[in-house]
């Protein structure tokens, strides 16, 4: 524990790590079995594990508490991603110095706006929060202000940035992860997993409180509080054109009646998946898509055929495989005979149009002007990053960066640079960093050795 950490609230919840375990389960990122880890680990929330709300009034109690609170709200929500279709919320965390820890069921209360009145314009503490700001705003919950220690911690230089990474980093506690792909649509939920949940949210705003310092002294606050700031209008990335063109395997389709088939058993299976409320990779695997795509089975026996031809590929997945491919045999089968019937033109296009550059590999034969401003441009971003202790990403997207430098702007000029920069989505600040580099670029073509 860092001398310079502090009082914890939780200190007296606060043990070490079991040791001499025949497994690593259960253990801290920070534990083996016969080391003794590195941090105390942070067993059980300081008030004891809260009872999951999911009834009106207790909501509303629940509100009321809130209300009366002060400081910033730590919120974190959890799902059953890999297990049921689409992304909610099954259980929402929260908590707030003066008033507690609160689980609240999504299931069970699918608006949650008392909580979002009580919260009201105070600040939202998340921790990596664009995963949770749209299942957030299925039930309600929208922040007028956010601190995300994820990407805080991103900007502050972190090695590491995963929520007990960071924990470890800023309040020298370890916190157990042990729960985090386990199904939170199952009722009622386990007590090991409501402790797991509530610690989530125990310590979270005294990070932010680390963090924001830590951030102050790097001189990096503003840049931090910017992209913060456009956090809040984050509903999701935008909806895919063709989602099912991002089916794993596609590369090993082999023509346009194939592409075809993958539309088709992907749509069905998608239908599927909503009608069972399933995610779609348990009712068939992608590899299997692909699989039938290609062999375009007639019959159910021969549709068993293909099936068994992934029982070398891993367990589960071959149990995915077998079980929808004989459950919904008939769905799959009127699939490849749809396609079957399709005339060359109803047949989807091999690849479909973008508006975004072409591979950057092809530049320096398509565009070399392009290639060397964007290898003039990226070389000195990379000693930015490195002087500044800032990952590249972070300091521009690659697709606005390919986008800028593809088509640079006419007339070129600081001013058209920044606003084409910001018209992508640029921040103010990155917009500060990295359109001077972009106007210093050559603008002819490469000079090359004779």
């Amino acid at each position: 524990m860092s001398s310079d950490r502090g009082e914890h609230p939780s200190e007296a919840r606060v043990r070490p790590a079991a040791k001499g375990r025949g497994t690593t389960e259960g253990l801290s990122t920070t534990d083996t079995p016969d080391e003794t880890p590195a941090y105390p680990v942070l067993a059980a929330p300081a008030d004891g594990i809260p009872e999951v709300i999911a009834d009106e009034r207790g909501l509303q109690r629940a509100a009321d508490a809130v209300a009366a609170g002060h400081g910033p709200v730590a919120l974190d929500a959890e799902r059953a991603a890999g297990y049921r279709y689409g992304n909610r919320a099954y259980l929402v965390q929260l908590r707030r110095e003066g008033a507690g820890t609160f689980l609240l069921d999504p299931a069970a209360l699918p608006d949650l706006s008392p909580m979002q009145d009580a919260i009201g314009a105070a600040e939202w503490v998340l921790h990596a929060a664009t995963q949770d700001l749209p299942c957030l705003a299925e039930v309600g919950l929208h922040p007028h202000a956010l601190f995300d220690t994820e990407l805080g911690s991103r900007l502050a230089g972190l090695p590491r940035v995963g929520l007990a990474a960071v924990i470890e980093h800023y309040l020298g506690i370890s916190l157990a992860k042990e729960h985090s792909a386990v199904d939170w649509s199952t009722r009622p939920l386990p007590e090991p997993w409501l402790n797991y949940a509530a610690l989530d949210v125990e310590v979270l705003v005294a990070v932010r409180d680390r963090l924001r310092e830590d951030l102050q002294r790097q001189g990096k606050l503003d840049w931090a509080l910017q992209d913060f700031a456009a956090l809040t209008s984050f509903t999701g990335p935008p909806p895919r054109t063709d989602p099912w063109r991002r089916t794993s395997g596609m590369h090993r389709i082999r023509d346009k009646r194939a592409i075809a088939r993958v539309r088709e058993l992907w749509l069905v299976r998608d239908a599927i998946a909503q009608e069972q409320d399933i995610a779609p990779g348990r009712i068939l695997p992608d590899a299997m898509i692909v699989e039938l795509a290609n062999a375009a089975p007639r019959t159910a026996e021969a549709l068993q055929q293909v099936g068994s031809s992934l029982r070398t590929s891993s367990r589960s997945r071959a149990r995915a495989a077998g079980r929808g491919t004989a459950r919904y045999a008939a769905r799959w089968l009127d699939a490849i005979a749809r396609v079957a019937a399709m005339s060359e033109a109803e047949l989807p296009p091999a690849t479909v149009r973008s508006d975004a550059p072409p591979p950057q590999r092809t530049w320096p034969d398509r565009n070399p002007q392009a290639a060397a401003r964007l290898n003039f441009v990226r070389e000195r971003l990379g000693e930015f990053s490195e002087q500044h202790d800032v990952p590249l990403e972070n300091l521009i997207t690659p697709d606005t960066l390919r986008r800028v430098l593809w088509t640079p702007p006419d007339p070129l000029s600081d001013s058209s640079i920044r606003h084409k920069l910001a018209e992508l989505g640029a921040r103010p600040w990155q917009v500060d960093v990295v359109a001077p580099y972009i106007l210093a670029a050559p603008s002819g073509p490469p000079v090359t050795d004779e």
